[in-house]
């Protein structure tokens, strides 16, 4: 396993044995993601910030650093949206993914870069439009 995957699996087992709360700074803003590898079929979990819109939608942002290509799980997540969250607080959730577009996308991802510079670094980063899905409760 890569230190990046190492890593992943740290915040997954403190998230899970800490109901929700990790550090590094995150706090109760990540859900752990499962999604199903969009080739392999394999079902993967990974950690990312969540930003709760209402009680049935929060939102995800495809940022990967900064890095010049979308992450995994965002392909993942378009081939198969039906998926799950573990969320701090209403436990494990069944979600629908659904990318968002134009000004909707714009308004999303404007909550990220005011959540944390890091978004706004990223966003400095990178010469493609970072993803923002919404995951509805199903």
């Amino acid at each position: 396993m890569s230190s990046h995957g190492d890593w992943n699996q740290g915040v997954i087992d403190e998230f899970r044995s800490n109901n929700g709360t990790v550090s590094h700074g995150f706090g109760r803003a990540l859900v752990l993601l499962h999604h199903v590898g969009a080739k392999s079929g394999v079902e993967r979990v990974s950690p990312v910030m969540g930003i709760r819109d209402d009680e049935d939608t929060w939102f995800i942002a495809a940022s990967k650093g900064g890095a010049p290509d979308n992450p995994g799980w965002y392909h993942n997540l378009l081939a198969h949206p039906e998926t799950t969250i573990e969320t701090p607080d209403d436990g494990v959730v069944r979600v629908r993914a659904v990318e968002l577009k134009g000004a909707e996308r714009d308004a999303a991802w404007a909550r990220f870069k005011a959540r944390s510079d890091g978004f706004r670094q990223y966003e400095e980063r990178t010469a493609r439009v970072i993803p923002v899905l919404a995951l509805h409760r199903s």
